[in-house]
């Protein structure tokens, strides 16, 4: 009898996060099979990250909406339902987002809730309880799993692929304020932008064990997902 895939929901800041979070997933689920639904933002040829995609919108403005709408739809928690479509529920934003000041009367409540850097997760420990809040829930639910790469996705891609960047290396892997302006300024050879990231998520997957030993935002998200593997 074949085994039972893993039914994986993804909600990501952008089509290009959704690829190397499935790509880690994979890593991490030791070779049992996955079925990955994309729930936000809507996939498009087009998008690669920020911007529109559907009728939420991308970016982090998007997963916020998206977890508004799933929270009301469970009559005013996320685990009101949604989770029993999943094995595991993946919700992405980057611990950048914690600086954002939206304006008055913006639904995104408890931002900015951004900290100093060093240590990353004086943030991401506050981006978490906004989220939470945002769904609903006052403690993250069995098989929820909350991903805040400091400062953003991309310090995780530059420690798989660039490792030894001095820049990065001097500010803080996790502290660093533009990993994406790192990615642009490698070896002409060798760079790739986000949009590249679809094409790079099969070595991300091998590489993935440098990356949790190396951040701890990442191994975290490690602990996180297996723990909810196994509930």
């Amino acid at each position: 009898m074949s085994e039972e895939p893993l039914r994986l929901g993804i909600a990501a800041e952008g089509i290009s996060d959704y690829h190397i979070l499935l790509a880690a997933a994979k890593s991490m689920a030791g070779g049992k099979p996955i079925v990955a639904t994309l729930l936000q933002p809507e996939e498009s040829d087009a998008f690669t990250g920020g911007g529109d995609a559907g009728p939420l919108g991308g970016g982090w403005k998007g997963v916020g909406k998206w977890c508004f709408q799933a929270a009301r739809r469970g009559g005013g928690k996320l685990s009101g339902g949604l989770l029993d479509l999943f094995d595991v529920l993946i919700l992405h934003l980057d611990a950048d987002v914690a600086a954002e000041e939206p304006a008055e009367g913006s639904p995104f409540v408890g931002l900015p809730c951004e900290q100093p850097c060093p240590p990353a997760v004086d943030t991401t420990d506050a981006l978490r309880a906004v989220m939470l809040r945002w769904t609903g829930e006052s403690a993250i639910p069995a098989r929820v799993v909350l991903c805040t790469p400091s400062k953003s996705m991309d310090a995780w891609v530059m420690e798989a692929f660039f490792p030894d960047d001095r820049e990065m290396n001097r500010l803080g892997k996790e502290c660093h304020g533009g990993p994406a302006s790192r990615l642009a300024q490698q070896p002409k050879r060798a760079r790739f932008s986000k949009s590249g990231y679809r094409g790079k998520a099969a070595e991300f997957e091998k590489r993935w064990t440098k990356v949790t030993n190396a951040l701890d935002e990442a191994r975290r998200y490690e602990t996180e997902f297996v723990a909810a593997l196994r509930s």
